[in-house]
């Protein structure tokens, strides 16, 4: 599983870091990335929940 975050999307609301801070953080122009390359298995759930409660659908599962 692979996560994906649209930049032109994003607005840098930080629920995704605050849901899975493994995985994701803010970077200098305050907005999301995934930081992991593959999602390990044991955060898939709070991967997917970050894709859901993205506000602007900005997150994406690959």
């Amino acid at each position: 599983m692979k996560i994906k975050v649209d930049q032109d999307m994003c607005i840098g609301c930080g629920m995704c870091v605050d849901i899975c801070p493994e995985i994701f953080k803010l970077n200098a122009d305050d907005k999301s990335e995934c930081t992991a390359d593959e999602i390990p298995e044991n955060l898939k759930e709070k991967a997917k929940e970050s894709c859901e409660i993205c506000p602007v659908d900005a997150i994406s599962e690959e």
